[in-house]
């Protein structure tokens, strides 16, 4: 199959909506501690949506993953548990910085070591892409990528200045620009293992097409070894403090123990580090109630498994992504940043994260946006240069 770099494009943007969408189902989630939840829809993430899809759209996949080196399952498989701990910190950024400058901050990392440390490391950097047009395009486009984030973080900044106190509270309720910024740190750099892992996993790639798997589809093997590693740290995490909150019950029944720290319909999304803080007094204020209190198990494990599942489409996109771009596949990483970006920014203007700010705030916002969504172009544009 040809490469065909636009359509590569269209396939990154659907990943992006899909990554700046996943986090919204889980606001339907009401009454469970953050590592429940979180768990659950990470295993529909992790395990059960990358085996079944790939199950379906490859030939041979346990033949394939049994064949493919030793090295390259281990190294992907140790990649994937790095960008587990990126991802872990993940929801802690949310909750300092919310939703729209937290993954330009957090992303604006990971775009920058995910697509050129893979090149690097191969040392084609100054051959494939400082050396030929077509490379030099995509850098540029990767240099306006990180401009346009640096430019929407400016605007997270601007809008700080401007509200009040009791203005971020309402939205975010424990905004925090210091804290938010070097946890962004941390995630967006260990989240940048991803591509590195996808890297290692390649291997599975060529082995499924001589299987005969159609080449749209190739990348899907691979995104079950590297997400099986974000599922073992994740899991790991998730079960200690399953043990430390005494959480565990809520995965099998409905009733709200008294002193369990659980997500009300009025909290944000939870962290993995410090969860959780708020939840704990409001559950000591209501422990002497009579009322039994009861979570929806139904509705939480249907959102849950939303999300998770929503969360996986990034990749199965991703991987669709990546097979239009011919020898520049490093660049499907900062067109997947870009896009995730542009889309979780419009989900923090509809969820309201910007209201009260200012015009010069929000045209610094749009402007943002529009380079992002211009890098996208000038990225296609010079993987185009080189299918012709």
């Amino acid at each position: 199959m040809n490469a065909n770099p636009f359509l590569g494009v269209c396939f990154h943007w659907l990943g992006g909506l899909a990554s700046g969408s996943f986090y919204v189902p889980f606001r339907g989630v009401k009454k469970w501690s953050w590592e429940v939840y979180w768990l659950v829809g990470g295993f529909f993430s992790w395990i059960i949506a990358p085996w079944v899809i790939a199950s379906i759209n490859t030939h041979d996949l346990l033949q394939v993953i049994g064949s493919a080196p030793a090295s390259s399952l281990f190294w992907a498989y140790f990649w994937g548990a790095m960008w587990g701990l990126g991802g872990l910190t993940f929801g802690l950024t949310m909750r300092y910085l919310g939703m729209s400058l937290g993954m330009a901050v957090a992303l604006g990392y990971c775009a920058a070591f995910g697509t050129l440390m893979p090149p690097i490391f191969h040392g084609k950097f100054v051959s494939q892409v400082l050396g030929t047009t077509s490379g030099e395009v995509i850098l540029v486009g990767v240099l306006i990528c990180l401009l346009g984030i640096a430019v929407a973080g400016m605007a997270g900044m601007s809008k700080e200045r401007e509200m009040s106190d009791e203005q971020k509270k309402a939205t975010i309720k424990e905004f925090n620009f210091l804290k938010g910024i070097l946890v962004a740190t941390f995630s967006g750099v260990m989240s940048a293992c991803f591509s590195y892992g996808l890297d290692a996993a390649s291997p599975l790639a060529v082995l499924s097409a001589q299987h005969g798997t159609k080449e749209l589809w190739t990348g899907l093997p691979k995104l079950c070894i590297v997400l099986l590693g974000g599922f073992t740290s994740n899991f790991i995490w998730c079960v200690l403090l399953n043990i430390k909150n005494r959480t565990g019950y809520q995965y099998f029944s409905s009733e709200i123990r008294s002193g369990a720290p659980r997500r009300d319909e009025e909290n944000i999304l939870e962290t993995a580090i410090d969860a959780p803080g708020e939840e704990v007094a409001v559950q000591a204020m209501v422990a002497n109630a009579v009322a039994v209190e009861r979570a929806p198990m139904l509705n939480n494990y249907f959102f849950s498994a939303l999300a998770g599942t929503t969360w996986y489409f990034q990749f199965f996109f991703y991987t669709m992504g990546e097979t239009q771009m011919g020898n520049y596949k490093f660049s499907s990483w900062t067109l997947h940043m870009a896009s995730i970006i542009i889309f979780s920014s419009l989900w923090g203007i509809a969820l309201k994260e910007w209201k009260g700010s200012s015009l010069f705030t929000r045209m610094l916002l749009g402007l943002g946006l529009f380079t992002l969504v211009f890098s996208t172009i000038v990225v296609g544009f010079g993987n185009y240069l080189a299918a012709k």
